[in-house]
């Protein structure tokens, strides 16, 4: 058998012997979830485990960042695994024995099933001859995945990729069944945007609409408006989509409302039509407004950009993995509208972004990320777990 195989069947088989320390790690982060930009107990958390295993810690990277540092012997590449450690402001309504014991937050993406599989690699990681390691291994923890402007932007401000040649990512799917592998080159997941419109009109009696600016009748304008910027200003060959998620206006029936409130959110891939569409929104609320006589306000946030996984490093994993798993473990992962902060990553750094089957025969497991049932087949963090440590062994222990 040669080296490098023999390498990595010891290491995904001390990864397995983990298994249950790895379940018990994301069930304690699932009882106890932090909202993003809020995460004081889950850094120290991870900072401890890091710390036990003899990894150098840095805490505090970019806000609440966690990073972790095994320095090989030999010279080489710096690879960097990232998980993602903050929860959604969502009351929990499993009642499994580690259902979340914080009222209206819970883990409802996975994320601490993340944090697990990397807590889990940096274990065995910990446990090899470092003489043996050619190049370093940075461990990322990062906060605030789920709340715009994100933490992996402050930790990559504050040097988390620095020195760094590639950095790699995954994310338990229950869209996607156990066993299967979503990879793919070019775009992965959308550049998502949110908008605030606020409308100012002139309220007044309902028997005297002459009188008003009717707030209410403008906003349902915009709305419509904003519908049709999709349907017949936007290329159909380009995927984009434009939500519109609150509309807010009026106190009473009889009151012709004086300010409306709008939000919702644009998704794109294309840098030119997430350009675009900013552009037409603001133009169809100027408009709208001057000729209705209300004022306005907008609150534009830019947010996460595309993720999108380069061509040599997707296939170069594609490779990896098919090491380890049959060729028929790959599934057809579609590009996503959602959105995700490791876009950043890409943008700094080559590396790849894919997706880890965690749909089980349990229906429990069937339910969509964000829903407040959501739960995943556990066996998905060795996957996660073992796809990591076969690019470490083939980056930098061959």
């Amino acid at each position: 058998m040669k080296e490098g195989a023999k390498m990595i069947k010891e290491l995904h088989r001390s990864l397995m012997e983990n298994f249950e320390q790895l379940v018990s790690w994301r069930r304690y982060l699932h009882r106890h979830p932090e909202l993003s930009f809020q995460e004081e107990n889950t850094p120290k958390f991870i900072a401890e485990k890091l710390s036990s295993f003899g990894i150098e810690v840095k805490t505090g990277i970019g806000g609440n960042g966690v990073i972790g540092m095994i320095k090989g012997e030999k010279e080489g590449k710096t690879i960097a695994f990232r998980a993602d450690f903050d929860a959604l402001p969502i009351h929990e309504e499993n009642d499994s024995p580690y259902r979340s014991s914080v009222k209206g937050v819970m883990h409802a993406c996975g994320h601490d099933g993340h944090t697990a599989a990397l807590l889990g690699v940096a274990k065995v990681l910990s446990e090899i001859d470092r003489s043996r390691l050619k190049g370093n291994i940075v461990f990322i923890f990062q906060h605030a995945e789920e709340k715009p402007p994100g933490g992996a932007k402050f930790m990559i401000e504050d040097g988390c990729l620095d020195d760094v040649d590639l950095v790699f990512g995954a994310h338990v799917s229950t869209d996607i069944p156990y066993g299967k592998i979503g990879l793919r080159e070019g775009p992965v997941m959308a550049a998502v945007d949110a908008f605030t419109i606020q409308i100012k009109g002139k309220g007044g009696h309902g028997a005297r609409p002459h009188e008003t600016v009717d707030a209410l009748v403008i906003g349902s304008q915009i709305v419509n408006y904003l519908q049709q910027i999709v349907s017949r200003r936007v290329n159909p060959i380009d995927s984009a989509v434009v939500t519109v998620g609150v509309f807010q206006a009026g106190t009473a029936f009889n009151v012709i409302a004086e300010n409306a409130r709008i939000e919702g959110t644009v998704r794109t891939f294309n840098p030119n039509v997430r350009k675009q569409i900013e552009e037409e929104i603001r133009a169809i609320v100027q408009g709208l407004c001057q000729a209705s006589h209300a004022s306005y306000e907008i609150d534009y946030l830019n947010g996460y950009p595309p993720v999108i996984n380069p061509r040599n490093e997707t296939e170069q994993l594609r490779a990896i993995i098919s090491e380890t798993y049959a060729s028929d473990c790959f599934y057809n992962y579609q590009p996503s509208m959602g959105a995700e902060d490791f876009a950043y990553y890409l943008k700094h750094k080559p590396g790849v972004y894919f997706h880890v089957g965690a749909r089980g025969d349990d229906p429990k497991t069937h339910y969509p990320h964000h829903h407040p049932r959501f739960d995943f087949d556990e066996r998905a963090l060795l996957v996660s777990g073992k796809i990591f440590l076969s690019i470490v062994n083939h980056y930098l222990l061959q």
